[in-house]
């Protein structure tokens, strides 16, 4: 036989490869302003251009040629953002009370089932692109393959797969025996980075969801923090720590972790380090605020759980002003599904707005939405900003975000990687 295909052969592939062409949609926004989240004037009267899954121009009405075929995006008067991040999610969640007894039985199929739907709900928020912080069951991976498959829909995802937890600290069960000591925690963290995590996530210190244990508690060791660190950073992962610890967070941020999560009771000095290491913030101030107390009671929240909360909301709010104040990178996270109903809108925008109330610039605040997220990532060249070559995830609203953060209350547009999941423009 030939080593060389015969020429009836490179026919077929010829126009097999016209027909994929072909099938690459080009679709043209047409009409927006479009933000610029580095500060400069926004584009008014704009055009950006989509073939396939990523933005291929950028420009001004009658500046940028539109092909004959191209599928048009009435989007007059509107304001163009990147599509929104939310770097703690936990789609699977489930917390203490009426809702973990209700859900006391699921089984994996039912969980990828409820991530799934989960999933979904957070392109209507806006948000395109999730990262988690730890699941069950490793559901995440589930349906995040299901996701870039095009088998379903939601956003894109960076997951940290099935969390470290130690016995006896956050995230464990009374009378069960979960990871203890560097070599058992890096065990675990590869067995995580195998199955497909980017991110590993570990436990430091107390939490609000765990009855017993001081929320400030260092309560893993410094040996088992660096253990874990420098596990993960020799395959690639990066690190994100729950922690309300200042004493667990400098461990931390001393071993190279790379994403403090929550930060309950992180005092100016620490935020100081973080703000010099480049240690990423992820706040999730919306959990411990008076936003979210409608959710609490609805999912039937026990007293213990109210108190932890409602105790620690002061201190979290003082951390996050005075992370502000010191310039630590922070990117926004919710601990609450995207689109979790919060004092009249979701809890993503909602997030947003308390950095504004805490000393944040409309700008900054947006940017905690979109590049800085993708910038913790490592993804500032495919996502975070509407920039030719970029995917072209996409989010409309009603009004100039940057002049009042309250714009993202109202969504009007939802773009991602070409792809049109919501349109209210004409609302």
């Amino acid at each position: 036989m030939s080593k060389h295909l015969p020429k009836a052969w490179l026919l077929v592939l010829a126009q097999l490869f016209a027909s994929a062409l072909a099938l690459a949609e080009t679709r043209a926004i047409v009409g927006a302003n479009v933000v610029d989240i580095d500060g400069g004037k926004p584009l008014s009267d704009a055009v950006v251009l989509i073939d396939d899954e990523r933005i291929s121009a950028i420009g001004k009405r009658g500046e940028v040629d539109i092909p004959a075929d191209a599928e048009i995006v009435n989007a007059e008067g509107l304001w163009l953002i990147p599509g929104m991040m939310n770097m703690h999610v936990h789609l699977g969640l489930i917390l203490p009370g009426k809702m973990q007894a209700a859900l006391a039985n699921e089984s994996p199929e039912a969980l990828s089932l409820r991530m799934m739907v989960n999933a979904r709900g957070a392109l209507d928020a806006g948000v395109t692109t999730i990262r988690l912080p730890g699941e069950h069951a490793h559901g995440d991976m589930a349906v995040k393959a299901a996701i870039e498959r095009g088998d379903y829909v939601g956003p894109r995802i960076f997951s940290a797969g099935e969390y470290l937890a130690i016995t006896g600290g956050h995230g464990s069960e009374a009378g069960k025996t979960f990871a203890d000591g560097p070599y058992e925690l890096i065990k675990k963290a590869r067995q995580e980075i195998s199955r497909g995590a980017s991110w590993v996530k570990i436990l430091i210190s107390g939490g609000i969801a765990t009855d017993g244990g001081g929320i400030a508690q260092p309560l893993m060791t410094p040996e088992e923090i660096n253990a874990v660190v420098d596990a993960a950073h020799r395959f690639g992962a990066r690190v994100a720590a729950h922690s309300g610890s200042t004493l667990a967070t400098d461990v931390a941020v001393d071993a190279g972790v790379d994403s403090i999560e929550h930060g309950y009771f992180l005092d100016r000095k620490i935020l100081r380090k973080m703000k010099k290491q480049g240690t990423w913030l992820v706040p999730t101030i919306v959990v411990s605020q008076p936003a979210t107390e409608p959710f609490f009671t609805r999912i039937g929240s026990p007293h213990w759980y109210l108190e932890r909360r409602n105790s620690t909301g002061k201190e979290h709010w003082k951390m996050l002003q005075t992370a502000i104040e010191e310039g630590v990178n922070i990117a926004l996270g919710t601990d609450q599904l995207p689109q979790e109903p919060n004092d009249g809108t979701n809890a993503t925008a909602r997030e947003a707005q308390y950095y504004v109330e805490a000393g944040m610039t409309p700008l900054q605040a947006l940017r905690a939405a979109t590049i800085e997220p993708a910038r913790m990532l490592g993804a500032e060249a495919d996502i975070g900003s509407l920039e030719v070559g970029k995917y072209a995830d996409i989010v409309a609203v009603s009004s100039d975000p940057t002049r009042d953060i309250k714009a993202l209350r109202d969504i009007r547009l939802v773009m991602k990687g070409g792809d049109v999941f919501l349109n209210n423009a004409s609302k």
